[in-house]
């Protein structure tokens, strides 16, 4: 895949106001310095969301999130990363360029070509629906609408083996296109086939409202498997992708919610009667990429599957995926349905609201995890408790740290005993041993801060490498910083935190960038001088103190010597 250059993302970034890209989307008041707004990305009745014009970033000190324009459009518009600076790049006036090899522009090409392969088929299939009695009248039969054929471009693959085939593979290329894009198959005597056949056709699409896959559905119980899907293509990885997410983003403006079904006719009836919220994964277990997915385009997701054993298993899975990106402010529920009903079923009995009231009634996350882990355990037992206790730790390990984390350890707490002291005993007095008196403030902490505050700081300093090789936490993190400013002296605060993105020191620097420095231009950099040169002073001790060690231990040569001695002059200077 082609990569856009770091140093085309830097200058997208210098050339565009994030108060513009945030205010056209969310109504910013200004306030002092900053602009403020209620936070779009939680529920909340005062304004904690901030917009900074000068250091070109958002925070919201209520939820955390953080970040560019660019992250901005990924959690707004719901947008990739590369189609997020499209956007952008087009407000800026500026072409997106990609570092390539020979190869990858012939990638681009086919990939290109497939996606046209797939449009194609998808209007071949639902021109044959126009056409085909049998398909139509299932179609009746099952309650589908015009309105929602046409939303979800329904259609029909023709019976026989090579209707698509003698329809769209007359010349070479264009049937290894559609044969790449898993619209054929080959029997044992090498003759290639309609891989569909005789089945209602439902295209998928992904997040950009292209036709990458196909899944099949018989009209006749007897008539081979229920559903097929097309196979793993270069375009199609069923693993990270969701079955209708493309029309939920197409129907709400904002989503507030998303319900996982299993089927495709569970997604078309729920759109049909009004719930426009609805996905299935495509034949495939909730996997991590599906939460993921999910989480990021909406903060409250529901399971529903049916209420047998196989239900709640799936149901468990989906658990699994979804409990390490269970951050605070998102929420899972599961809802079990009664024996032999669907979604399908179920919306077409009893209509939207009153599937809205079974959903209101779905079980929490946490309470699935408890309920299913005491299924078969006697909490009235000592041994029962201890079965519990290790079975949850390490599942609830996963959460990210929160209120959400501490509250499920602190039920499993309640559960078991585990880790509270008995009845009655007074929990025993931790020893410590003596540590030396440490500084109130780290000083490396506090010239990172600073260098957020104002990256241009950086260009009073000279030698900052003076300080590479102390032992302090955060000092390679302070050196690439100070390398990174160095190499754009005009670098704002955003633009600096983009290249951390994805990366574990991402979100404390975003923490350090949204502090509200008390000071001016002036006295901070004064600061961050005072600050490298107390880190300056710090590396000299801790080379004499290596120095000394060594001269107990083994002696030193005349060069440790004289270097001691200059070392000790240098330190009575700085006094």
């Amino acid at each position: 895949m082609a990569r856009i250059p770091d140093a085309f993302i830097d200058d997208l970034l210098a050339r565009s106001d994030i108060v513009e890209v945030v205010g056209s989307r969310v109504p910013l008041k200004r306030q002092g310095k900053e602009y403020a707004a209620r936070c779009p990305f939680h529920d909340e009745r005062s304004a904690s969301f901030t917009v900074s014009p000068t250091k070109q970033f958002y925070h919201c000190f209520g939820c955390g999130a953080h970040g560019t324009a660019i992250s901005f459009l990924m959690n707004y518009d719901r947008l990739e990363f590369l189609d997020a600076v499209e956007e952008l790049a087009k407000r800026a006036g500026m072409e997106v360029p990609r570092e390539t090899n020979p190869r990858s522009q012939q990638q681009q090409d086919d990939s290109r070509d497939l996606y046209t392969a797939l449009d194609a088929a998808s209007r071949f299939f639902q021109k044959h629906l126009e056409g085909s009695d049998k398909a139509r009248a299932y179609l009746d039969g099952r309650g589908v609408d015009a309105d929602t054929r046409a939303r979800f471009s329904i259609g029909y693959a023709p019976d026989g083996y090579s209707a698509l085939k003698d329809a769209l593979g007359k010349d070479e290329r264009r049937m290894k296109l559609l044969d790449r894009a898993g619209l054929f198959s080959k029997n044992d005597r090498g003759h290639v086939y309609d891989k569909f056949r005789d089945r209602v056709m439902f295209p998928i699409f992904d997040r950009r409202g292209r036709v990458i896959a196909f899944g099949g559905r018989v009209m006749q119980k007897d008539d081979g498997p229920k559903y097929l899907n097309s196979p793993e293509t270069a375009l199609f990885h069923k693993g990270r992708e969701l079955y209708g997410l493309w029309q939920v983003r197409q129907a709400n403006q904002k989503i507030e919610r998303l319900i996982v079904v299993e089927g495709y006719m569970d997604v078309v009836s729920l759109f049909q009667f009004g719930v426009t919220q609805a996905v299935a994964t495509l034949g495939t277990a909730t996997t991590p990429d599906h939460a993921e997915l999910l989480f990021r385009n909406a903060p409250d997701v529901y399971f529903c599957f049916d209420g047998d054993n196989a239900g709640r298993k799936a149901g468990w899975r989906a658990l699994e995926s979804v409990l390490p990106r269970m951050k605070d402010g998102r929420q899972a529920f599961f809802l079990f349905l009664p024996d032999g009903e669907d979604p399908d079923t179920i919306v077409r009995k009893e209509g939207a609201e009153a599937f809205d009231t079974r959903l209101k009634q779905a079980t929490p996350l946490s309470q699935f995890f408890f309920d299913e882990l005491t299924r078969e355990i006697n909490l009235a037992t000592l041994d029962g408790k201890a079965r519990l206790a290790e079975r949850a730790r390490p599942m609830l390990a996963q959460i990210p740290d929160g209120a959400f984390g501490d509250l499920m350890k602190q039920e499993l707490q309640r559960l078991t005993g585990v880790g509270r002291a008995p009845a009655g005993m007074a929990p025993a007095p931790v020893r410590r041993a003596p540590t030396a008196p440490v500084q109130k403030r780290s000083l490396v902490r506090a010239a990172i801060a600073l260098l957020l505050q104002q990256p241009s700081l950086a260009a009073s300093l000279e030698g900052h490498h003076a300080v590479a090789g102390l032992r302090l936490t955060g000092i390679e993190l302070l050196l690439e910083l100070l390398d990174l400013v160095q190499q754009r002296p005009d670098i704002s605060t955003g633009t600096l935190l983009q290249h951390f993105d994805g990366r574990e020191e991402q979100a404390a620097l975003h923490k350090l960038a949204a502090l509200d420095l008390p000071g001016d231009e002036a006295s901070w950099a004064q600061e961050l001088h005072d600050a490298i040169a107390q880190l300056e002073k710090q590396l000299l001790q801790q080379r004499v103190g290596e120095l000394q060690a060594k001269q107990r231990q083994q002696g030193l040569d005349e060069t440790d010597k004289y270097e001691l001695r200059e070392l000790l002059k240098a330190l009575a200077a700085m006094r």
